[in-house]
């Protein structure tokens, strides 16, 4: 869908001359700020800082999570170093433009700045109510929100013009995709500025409603319930569910394997959008889904989930 379709017809001198400048504000962008540092907020930051050459500030409220992730991104950049993807010196380069803080108040200007917490709509509403307190109001906000109503999001922040969903895909660094979701209230130029920036960061587009899970996440989440819902009924085994739709649909992985890499409690979080805002009995989460995540059995990055990684 263009964007012309989204936000309302524009002449073509006028389309011109608003692509011209925001094309040009979008080069304006020298510092990120990315709230979260967990693997997507890390894996944001690190492409920005890597290809689009932004000065990126990491905020989390937790110093254990920032530690973590900041080792996270430095194991990233050594593997590549080592897989001879870039050079020691392109490595240094990349970490002397990221620095860290535990609040919003401790952060410097930021341009742009990317929430990539997790899937609470209140908690990235007092966010983005903090953020527009904070920053300049030529500051554009984004969310990386995978299901959440980025018009909600956007009314509580004092400019929700400059407010746009921006959902990466995980791996960050390695997934070429960002669904770009203007809310109610975005501006015109500030998607525009998004998606030139998203280019930048070496990514391709698509244009999403805002409508509880977007594209991606309104095909993919109802897939991955029902196949625990078919594990649940004991319709077959984990490993032959996963490998019937690898082998048999030409999947790189199953869909219990990728709920695990996603993180059962985000693919959770998700599936409760769908249901609660479309009311709709098909997006009911499975029973055996909530059990794993009050379990605490969240997949990969927990060492246990539908699979157990304990020992890798």
């Amino acid at each position: 869908m263009t964007a012309s379709a989204i936000l309302g017809r524009r002449s073509p001198l006028a389309l011109g001359k608003r692509m011209m400048s925001s094309s040009s504000a979008s080069s304006g962008i020298k510092n990120m700020c990315v709230v979260g540092a967990g693997q997507m907020g890390i894996g944001i930051g690190l492409v920005a800082a890597r290809v689009a050459k932004l000065n990126v500030q990491f905020i989390d409220s937790s110093p254990a999570q920032l530690e973590k992730g900041l080792a996270f991104l430095d194991k990233l950049l050594i593997k590549d170093v080592t897989k001879g993807r870039c050079t020691e010196d392109e490595r240094s380069d990349v970490k002397s433009r990221i620095s860290s803080v535990s609040s919003i108040s401790e952060m410097t200007n930021a341009d742009f700045v990317v929430e990539a917490v997790s899937e609470n709509a209140e908690l990235k509403r007092k966010i983005f109510a903090e953020l527009s307190e904070k920053l300049s109001p030529e500051a554009i906000l984004a969310t990386n929100t995978s299901s959440i109503s980025i018009t909600k999001i956007a009314s509580a922040a004092k400019r929700p013009e400059n407010v746009i969903g921006m959902h990466f895909m995980n791996p960050v660094p390695v997934m070429k995709l960002v669904e770009i979701i203007p809310g109610l209230q975005t501006s015109k130029e500030t998607l525009d500025i998004t998606l030139e920036l998203a280019k930048r960061m070496g990514k391709v587009t698509t244009m999403s409603q805002d409508v509880p899970g977007f594209i991606a996440n309104r095909l993919l989440m109802p897939y991955i319930n029902e196949a625990v819902i078919a594990l649940q009924e004991g319709i077959a085994s984990k490993e032959d569910i996963d490998t019937t739709m690898k082998l048999g649909t030409n999947n790189p992985m199953g869909p219990l394997t990728l709920a695990d890499f996603i993180g059962l409690d985000t693919c959770l979080a998700i599936m409760k959008v769908l249901h609660t805002e479309l009311g709709d009995s098909k997006y009911r989460p499975a029973v055996l889904l909530q059990k794993y995540v009050d379990a605490g059995w969240l997949g990969v990055k927990s060492g246990k989930g539908i699979y157990d990684y304990s020992s890798k």
